[in-house]
């Protein structure tokens, strides 16, 4: 398994927003990754993962919306042998808590609270594909945060 050059560079990004708390150069930086890849044209794991990072770095909701919509299209192309091969530790499977739990959590902020509920419930199906570790436990703890915000029982 050899390291995928892209998801090495949205790491990058990842690390510049996250760690950096520089989310104007990450987003400049996925702006140049998204032309590179050829937009939502380009390789769907790299469109998913891009995506979902460019939804996390945007100011406002209604961008930030339509890039956790791109990510969601595009993971319903990603197969588990492309996961795989780019090295990502997760089946397609354990992407989609994390999709739902961002499109959830726009629709909140958006107010339409019965949309954020389906993808709250969506993220909560799905969430037997993560496993018991440090990411797992970040959607988890994200999903009760949400469930509470929307009033639901955790």
């Amino acid at each position: 398994m050899t390291a995928d050059p892209t998801m090495t560079r949205i790491g990058q990004g990842v690390e510049l927003h996250h760690q950096q708390g520089q989310p104007e150069a990450a987003r400049d930086l996925f702006a140049r990754i998204w032309d590179d890849i050829g937009g939502e044209q380009g390789d769907p794991l790299h469109v998913c993962v891009l995506a979902h990072s460019m939804a996390d770095v945007q100011d406002d909701v209604h961008e930030e919306l339509m890039w956790d919509l791109r990510a969601l299209a595009a993971a319903d192309r990603v197969t588990d042998e492309q996961v795989a091969q780019a090295g990502v530790a997760l089946p397609v499977a354990g992407l989609y808590p994390s999709l739902h739990l961002n499109l959830s959590e726009c629709y909140r902020k958006l107010g339409d609270l019965d949309r954020a509920r389906e993808h709250l419930q969506q993220a909560r199906a799905g969430i037997g594909a993560l496993g018991d570790d440090e990411y797992g436990q970040l959607i988890k703890g994200g999903l009760e945060r949400l469930a509470e915000q929307l009033g639901e029982t955790v």
